[in-house]
Parts: C-alpha cells; sequence; structure tokens
C-alpha cells in the first residue's frame, strides 16, 4: 500500500484491535476501569471479556447506555461512578488525535458523560487506529452538547466564533440534551477553543479533551503499535 492513501478498512480495523489490546497491558487484575463508546472500545470489550479469568475486574464504570449493554452482555458488571472513592483507569477512544494527546469525541454523542469520566480517572488512555492521528484537529466536525431549548442561541454564538454548527437531527443524548457538529473549525489553541465554547450559556460540554488530554495515546496500525 502505497504510504500516502489513508489505511484500508481493514487496516483500520487491524489498528482498532492492536491499540485495543495494547490497552490491556495497563488494566491490573481485580480492578474497576472506566470504559468509553465507540468502535475501538468495543474491541476492548471484547478482549476484556476474551481475558476475564486472567483480569477478574471487579467490574466497570461506562460512558454510555450502549456501552454500558455490552459490559452487561459480556458478564461485566457496571457499577456507579457515585459509588467509587476512586477511578484508577478510563480507557477511551476519539474522532481525532493530535501528537499532544489532545481529542476530538462525540461521534457516538457520549462527550459529557467521556469527559467526567476521563476528570474522574488517574489516567486517561486513548486508543485510535492511525487514521485518526492529525496533525491539527478540526476535520472531524466538532461535536457540542447542549440543552435543547438553547440550541439555537449555542449555534449563533458559535458561529461567531467561525464555526459552522448542524444540528444533529434525531438524536438525543443519554442526558436528554442536543448535539450540535461544528464544521470549518481547523483548531491551533485546541484549549482556548474549548474554553470559549464552553463559556457559552446553554452548552453543556465541548467535545474537545484538551485541557484533560489523554495520559497516553496508543495508535494502532497493520503492523503494531505506537505510544505517544
Amino acid at each position: 500500500m502505497n504510504e500516502l492513501q489513508p489505511p484500508s478498512l481493514d487496516d483500520a480495523q487491524a489498528g482498532k484491535q492492536r491499540a485495543a489490546l495494547a490497552a490491556l497491558d495497563y488494566v491490573e487484575a481485580g480492578s474497576i476501569l472506566g470504559v468509553g463508546t465507540g468502535s475501538t472500545v468495543n474491541a476492548l470489550i471484547e478482549l476484556l471479556a476474551a481475558q476475564a479469568s486472567r483480569l477478574r475486574l471487579r467490574g466497570a464504570v461506562s460512558s454510555s447506555e450502549a456501552s454500558s449493554a455490552r459490559l452487561r452482555s459480556q458478564g461485566i458488571a457496571v457499577l456507579d461512578l457515585n459509588t467509587l472513592d476512586a477511578l484508577g483507569l478510563y480507557i477511551d477512544g476519539a474522532d481525532e488525535a493530535n501528537r499532544a494527546r489532545e481529542l476530538i469525541k462525540g461521534g457516538g454523542a457520549a462527550l459529557t458523560r467521556e469527559k467526567i469520566l476521563a476528570a474522574a480517572a488517574e489516567r486517561f488512555i486513548c486508543i485510535v487506529d492511525e487514521s485518526k492521528l492529525v496533525t491539527t484537529l478540526g476535520g472531524f466536525a466538532l461535536p457540542v452538547e447542549v440543552i435543547p431549548m438553547a440550541r439555537r442561541y449555542v449555534a449563533d454564538r458559535i458561529t461567531s466564533l467561525g464555526g459552522r454548527p448542524v444540528w444533529r437531527e434525531g438524536i438525543v443524548t443519554d442526558n436528554g440534551n442536543h448535539i450540535l457538529d461544528v464544521h470549518g473549525l481547523m483548531i491551533s489553541d485546541a484549549i482556548a477553543t474549548e474554553c470559549a465554547i464552553d463559556q457559552i450559556t446553554g452548552v453543556v460540554t465541548v467535545g474537545l479533551f484538551a485541557r484533560r488530554p489523554a495520559d497516553l495515546l496508543i495508535v494502532g496500525n497493520a503492523q503494531g503499535v505506537e505510544k505517544i
């Protein structure tokens, strides 16, 4: 395959599997694990189930109802974050990532719960295939979760910041809110962009993980993994 071509679907899937497998090295036996949402995380959940006898997880805290259902179907107990004294490790994917370990997340509309788990965890590991690694964030439309009655107001404010927000119609988050996908942003200062959007009244959260980036980014490709 020419190096200038994007990875094929098979290569992307292989990268997801390799990144998920590499993340297992950081999961302590007998621990409680924070688990995110998305296709790479789905690969992780399958691996957790396959290695259940070795890992002996006490349970998992999930960022979405979809991941919770998948965890339960694999025999992994789903716990409430409010019942825990601490969360040692959170593993999740991303829609885009850069080498500063800053992320865009929220393609699966679970960004608020993902951000809560990332903030609560002592360590946050992000697992992606190489197609998600970019130089500048913003090629993937930036998700923003908003209170429904504020959707138009928030969209107008984001437009004034230079973005083009599009309502993700028909999608209601697990928190009962709406999603605006913001196109046209090339994000050179992710922390400043995150702060500016978070300060708009009616925004629940923005899918930029820059103030709290990943502690470790594991990038899978057809040959192996890169750890950043």
